[in-house]
C-alpha cells in the first residue's frame, strides 16, 4: 500500500499524452515529512502495469526528471554495463516514491528483486551520495558473518557456544589479544568444520569436551588433498584455541597430521612456469602472477595491497599483515610489470577512485571500494598452474639455495616455523638429525 498524503495523485502535464493503463502514482511524502507506518511495498501488484514500457512514459516531477538526467550522465561516465537497467529502477521509485523525501534502501532491493532488467547496487550508491537514501543496517551485515552466525545456530546451543568462542578469538576477542582475521578468512575454516560438527550433534555429543583422538580420526578419514588439509587445520586450531581459552581440557588434534603424508610442499614443473607468463595475456593477471611466483605473496594478501603501498620511484611495494608490515624490493621484470599495470589502470578507469591495487571493471568504480574477487584472480593463471603452487615453489626454490631459514623469513616475511618447514623439504639430509 502506497504511503503518503491522502488525496488525489497529482494531474499529468498538459503536453504528456494519457496513458489510463498505468496506475496513478500515489500523492508523494514532502520533504521532512516522516511516514506514519514502516510498511514493506509489494511491487509485485505494480510492476506487471508497466512491463513493456518505456520509461520516458512515467510522469515525473521536474526534481525525479533531473535526478533521472544525473544519474544517467553518471552512468555513462563510469561506463556502466546496466545503464538501462539502473535507469528503469530509479524511474520506477521516483514514479511511485516521489523524490522529496527519503527512498528506503529496503524498497530498492525489493524492486530489483521482482525483474532481471532491474538492479539496486548502484542505485542505492547514487541516491545515498545525495543524501535521500534510508539505509537499513540489516543489508550492511557481512555476508560472511551472518553465514557463520546461521551455521552456529544450526548447531545444539551448547556446541555452538564453544565453537562460537573458537570464533571469537580468531577474531581477537579472546583471553589473549592475538591479530584479528576476518569473516571471510574464518568462514572457509567453518565450512570445513560444519559437516563434521552436525555429525557429532546427530551422534548426542553435547560438548566439544567429549570429543576424542578417535573422533577426530574418523573424521578426516577418507579426506584427502587440499579439503583434508583444510579440515585437519581447521580441527588443530579448534581444540587449540578452547584449550587455551579453558574451554576444553585436553586438545585431542594435537598430534594431528596436516596434508599430505610427508608434508613436502610440490614444486611447479619447469616448463610450465618458464611459459606462465607468456601464456597470460591481461596487465591484472601478469601482476598476479609474478608477485605470486617471484615474491611469494599470498592470494588473500594480493586483494588488500593499496596503490599507495606501492612506490615505483623506490622499487618497493608494502604488504600489510595486521600491525605488521613488510615490504618486497622489485626487481626489474616486477617494477616494469606493475608499472605497465598502473599505466592500465589509469587510461582504462580514469575515474576510479578505489584505493585497492588490484582492481577489476565492477570493483573499479565502485563507491563502495569492494577488493577484487579470487576468482578473478585465479582466471589468469595458466592451465596447471596455482597460485598457491607458485608461492610454494618460489620458498622452496629459495630454501633449496640458501639453506637457511632467516633468509627466507626476512625475503617472504614468513614464521621461523614456516621457514623450517621448507629447509627441512628442500635439505632432509641436512636436517634428519634435527630434534623434532
Amino acid at each position: 500500500m502506497p504511503i503518503g498524503g491522502s488525496g488525489p495523485p497529482p494531474p499529468s502535464p498538459v503536453d504528456e499524452p494519457s496513458y489510463t493503463d498505468l496506475p496513478p502514482a500515489p500523492a508523494h511524502t514532502a520533504a521532512g515529512q516522516e511516514q506514519l507506518f514502516a510498511v514493506r511495498r509489494d511491487w509485485t501488484r505494480l510492476l506487471p502495469r508497466l512491463q513493456g514500457r518505456n520509461t520516458a512514459e512515467l510522469a515525473l516531477t521536474e526534481t525525479a526528471a533531473r535526478l533521472v538526467e544525473d544519474f544517467s550522465r553518471v552512468l555513462h561516465e563510469q561506463q556502466s554495463p546496466s545503464h538501462n537497467s539502473n535507469i528503469r529502477t530509479l524511474s520506477i521509485l521516483l514514479y511511485w516514491c516521489g523524490a522529496q523525501a527519503a527512498i528506503s534502501e529496503r524498497d530498492i532491493h525489493d524492486l530489483a528483486r521482482t525483474g532481471p532488467d532491474l538492479k539496486a547496487k548502484t542505485v542505492c550508491q547514487f541516491l545515498r551520495d545525495r543524501d535521500i537514501l534510508l539505509q537499513d543496517p540489516e543489508l550492511h551485515r557481512d555476508v560472511d558473518l551472518t553465514w557463520i552466525d546461521i551455521t552456529l545456530a544450526a548447531l545444539p546451543e551448547n556446541l555452538a557456544d564453544e565453537v562460537g568462542q573458537w570464533v571469537k578469538v580468531l577474531r581477537s576477542r579472546g583471553r589473549h589479544e592475538g591479530e584479528a582475521r576476518s569473516y571471510d578468512a574464518i568462514r572457509p575454516y567453518l565450512a570445513s568444520l560444519q559437516p563434521v560438527l552436525t555429525a557429532w550433534a546427530q551422534a548426542d555429543v553435547l560438548s566439544l569436551r567429549e570429543i576424542t583422538r578417535h573422533h577426530v580420526d574418523t573424521a578426516v578419514d577418507g579426506q584427502s588433498g587440499r579439503a583434508r588439509r583444510q579440515l585437519a587445520l581447521a580441527l588443530r586450531s579448534l581444540f587449540r584455541t578452547l584449550k587455551r581459552e579453558r574451554v576444553a581440557f585436553r586438545d585431542p588434534a594435537q598430534h594431528l597430521r596436516v596434508g599430505s603424508p610427508t608434508g613436502i610442499p610440490k614444486p611447479v614443473p619447469s616448463d610450465l612456469l618458464a611459459d606462465a607468463l607468456r601464456q597470460t595475456k591481461t596487465p591484472l593477471g601478469c601482476l598476479v602472477l609474478v608477485l605470486a611466483a617471484v615474491h611469494a605473496v599470498p592470494v588473500h594478501e594480493l586483494r588488500t595491497i593499496l596503490t599507495c603501498d606501492l612506490d615505483l620511484a623506490r622499487g618497493t611495494l608494502v604488504i600489510r599483515r595486521g600491525l605488521r608490515r613488510h615490504t618486497l624490493y622489485l626487481e626489474e621484470l616486477t617494477h616494469q610489470i606493475a608499472a605497465d599495470w598502473l599505466d592500465y589502470r589509469h587510461r582504462r578507469w580514469p575515474a576510479s577512485t578505489n584505493p585497492r591495487l588490484l582492481v577489476s571493471q565492477r570493483s573499479a568504480l565502485d563507491p563502495d571500494h569492494p577488493a577484487v574477487g579470487k576468482t578473478l584472480l585465479r582466471d589468469d593463471v595458466p592451465q596447471g598452474l596455482t597460485l598457491v603452487g607458485l608461492r610454494q615453489d618460489r620458498i622452496l626454490n629459495e630454501a633449496a639455495e640458501t639453506a637457511d631459514p632467516l633468509r627466507l623469513m626476512r625475503l617472504f616475511g614468513i614464521t621461523e616455523k614456516t621457514a623450517m618447514h621448507y629447509v627441512t623439504a628442500a635439505h632432509p639430509e641436512r636436517t634428519a638429525k634435527l630434534p623434532r
